[in-house]
């Protein structure tokens, strides 16, 4: 019997929540988890180097199978060693299964029982994608977990077609599951997928475990639907996954958002939220978002976030990032970029030690209060 290549160790409970404190063993290295997994799509983290992400505590980072398979291709990554060698990364790397990005980026697509046609977003080139394919691109990528191939419908899609979306998503997941070449290399998660349906949210997931993956991850959600609607699929969907085995929510990065998954049993989140914003000079901070183009810092000499200990608090002042974004100068957005990316590692260090205090729900209490979220605000991240 081989043995799986990601393995999930529960350390405690939580005493007042579903919250789990844990480690997620992989080929290279064992990571706290509840984590949050910073965002290289091809394969880097935009503006960041590996360094600076180790510096600021990043365990897991995440790259994309559809875009690494249109450049520089999956052939080329193989040839220069895998993923960690190519961008010079020796920790944990995921990729998702491309999916995603063939329903929300690509024209014209077609979905077949063998896969989905569909015409690239960058050339309009004819391509075709199945669960053997997909597998097959993340087996030369080489990371350390990888996604089965899905299809992510809208969250209020209609009954009738979302069942008949899962029910192929599983016969999909089934069929990379027996494509998966290296299962002593790459742990393969199963989705679960089904929209804002309980009965098949709860179906998908019989059929996933059914299949006995080593960890699965929560698809469609943080597309459209209410907080509290997302709130709602995770009370009632990872009560039913395995303890033994990691939950990774897909595409979730606001800061309550993640407080409020890891209080219902999640272990694994990324988005592309932290960098995405700072490339806009927004900046997530322990008093709440803060505009640093804003002219109000055009003398704030303070840091970004007084309570912050990353290199960007400890070394520059608002004032000054505030004129290189002005200047358009890309030394601003990197500042931005390594702030934020800080504070939510650093967040999610926090929620580790409130679980192992058994005090997450005060936690949350006192960071929401801080944060200044209102429930009219809702980009109040």
């Amino acid at each position: 019997m081989v043995e799986p290549a990601i393995r999930y160790r529960l350390i405690k409970k939580e005493k007042h929540t579903g919250a789990r404190l844990g480690e997620i063993i992989t080929p290279h290295g064992t990571f706290q988890t509840p984590m949050f997994m910073p965002v290289g799509t091809l394969a880097t983290v935009k503006s960041m180097s590996p360094e600076e992400l180790k510096e600021m505590g990043s365990q897991i980072i995440l790259s994309n199978t559809y875009h690494l398979w249109l450049r520089p291709g999956a052939n080329l990554v193989e040839e220069a060693g895998g993923l960690h060698k190519f961008m010079n990364w020796d920790k944990g790397i995921l990729t998702d299964s491309g999916g995603f990005q063939v329903f929300s980026l690509a024209e014209n697509r077609k979905i077949t029982e063998e896969g989905v046609h569909f015409r690239n977003h960058l050339n309009g080139a004819k391509m075709f994608l199945s669960p053997e394919k997909a597998i097959d691109i993340e087996n030369k990528l080489g990371a350390d977990i990888i996604m089965s191939f899905d299809e992510c419908p809208p969250f209020n899609e209609s009954y009738d077609y979302i069942k008949k979306s899962i029910e192929r998503t599983s016969r999909w997941a089934e069929r990379g599951l027996q494509a998966h070449k290296k299962p002593a290399e790459q742990g393969l998660f199963g989705i679960i997928q089904g929209g804002g349906y309980k009965d098949l949210r709860l179906q998908s997931a019989k059929d996933l475990m059914s299949m006995d993956f080593p960890g699965y991850s929560i698809g469609g959600l943080s597309v459209g639907e209410t907080k509290e609607e997302m709130n709602a699929v995770l009370d009632y969907l990872t009560p039913v996954i395995p303890d033994e085995k990691p939950r990774y929510l897909m595409g979730v990065g606001a800061p309550d958002s993640l407080i409020d998954g890891v209080i219902r049993g999640i272990d694994m989140f990324d988005c592309v939220l932290p960098t995405r914003i700072a490339r806009n000079g927004t900046c997530m901070t322990s008093k709440g978002r803060l505009v640093v183009k804003n002219a109000k810092f055009e003398r704030d000499f303070r840091p970004l976030d007084e309570n912050c200990s990353c290199y960007t608090c400890q070394n520059y002042t608002r004032a000054y990032i505030r004129h290189l974004f002005k200047a358009d100068e890309t030394f601003g957005l990197r500042l931005t970029s390594y702030h934020n990316l800080h504070f939510l590692i650093n967040l999610m260090n926090q929620v580790r030690q409130a679980i192992l205090d058994d005090n997450l729900l005060e936690f949350r209490e006192a960071f929401i209060e801080e944060y200044g979220y209102n429930q009219k605000n809702a980009k109040n991240f």
